[in-house]
């Protein structure tokens, strides 16, 4: 029986909500100052039709909407959201800064 985790219901959540033809989700807790397991601060690098002719801001509340419930167990999401040429242009936003309290 697999395990559910809150990474692989984000994973499966976007790609229901978005179609992407990129996905990448990455638990970066261990970046941070939490237990060892943690699920708390994630990554999402999307690449979408849905995201064209839409404003950076449009794009992140959809993703906000489309995660509703999970976000109640997610301290922090970065959001990398590209239309595909967007993303043709520009495949690899840049790493995240480890956490000072770390």
């Amino acid at each position: 029986m697999a395990i559910n985790t809150i990474q692989l219901s984000i994973e499966s959540v976007l790609e229901k909500s978005f179609k992407p033809i990129y996905l990448e989700v990455v638990n970066e807790s261990s970046m941070h100052n939490v237990p060892d397991g943690s699920e708390s601060h994630f990554k999402v690098i999307i690449a979408s039709e849905a995201f064209t002719e839409l404003s950076l801001i449009k794009r992140h509340q959809s993703v906000y909407k489309a995660l509703n419930g999970i976000m109640d167990n997610i301290h922090a999401l970065s959001m990398h959201l590209y239309d595909s040429d967007e993303y043709k242009s520009n495949p690899s936003p840049a790493d995240s800064p480890d956490c000072a309290n770390k």
